[in-house]
């Protein structure tokens, strides 16, 4: 209980708010996400998270009712976005990290989201969570290409999933570390294409987005992947 109490005394909770003028109309949605500042696992949105959420905010009539999965979620900003714009969503985060999952039950308590499953699937590993999934329309990925030593992990999940869902996209943003890190062989051996989302073309191109200083300068790029043409 102890530690427990020392958890809950290092969370603090951020707002974004996502605006669109559309239709002579100004559409808005704000969210509240807590951030664990434990150094031991410490939890916070990252420049990844806003960009993809911003995605996710202009394409919310898409969404709508759809089944969205979130790998890696953390502290769940995109997929909160998703379940506050009507779509269905699961959360996921290593199975081995039970401190991740707590955070994805807390972000969605702190916005009233009652109905979002939040399930431990661990990278690379084809657990039965996984193969009981159900169908699935969108997959959600903010800065899972973080370690290089996972980027192949991430996708033979990601492949795994497109496969029993071959109309499924996976939507996913990640940060430029390296010139020399390339998931491009990686998207070639496992069949996958990827499109690249330019920023501007869903006004993500800015330092500051959602009314926070993320993503800065960061160089974050979005991209979808999918099945290739012939392997759907």
């Amino acid at each position: 209980m102890e530690q427990r109490g020392a958890e809950t005394s290092s969370i603090s909770y951020k707002v974004f708010t996502f605006e669109e003028s559309k239709k002579n109309k100004q559409e808005s949605l704000s969210v509240s996400i807590p951030e664990v500042l434990d150094p031991q696992y410490g939890m916070y949105v990252w420049p990844c998270a806003v960009v993809l959420a911003q995605y996710i905010w202009t394409q919310r009539e898409e969404l709508k009712d759809k089944t969205v999965l979130e790998l890696g979620a953390g502290v769940s900003l995109p997929g909160v976005v998703a379940a506050k714009c009507g779509a269905k969503v699961i959360l996921s985060d290593n199975a081995q990290t039970p401190v991740c999952l707590e955070n994805c039950r807390r972000s969605c308590e702190a916005n009233s989201l009652h109905d979002v499953e939040v399930l431990g699937l661990t990278w690379g590993e084809v657990s039965p969570e996984m193969v009981l999934l159900p169908k699935l329309d969108v997959i959600l990925g903010s800065d899972v290409f973080y370690e290089p030593q996972d980027f192949e992990d991430v996708l033979v999940t990601v492949a795994f999933l497109l496969r029993r869902n071959p109309s499924a996209q996976f939507w996913t943003t990640y940060q430029e570390r390296s010139a020399n890190w390339s998931i491009e062989a990686l998207l070639h051996r496992w069949k996958l294409n990827c499109v690249e989302i330019q920023l501007e073309t869903f006004d993500a191109d800015k330092p500051e987005l959602a009314g926070s200083t993320l993503p800065g300068n960061h160089s974050v790029l979005m991209m979808i992947i999918t099945l290739k043409t012939e392997d759907v």
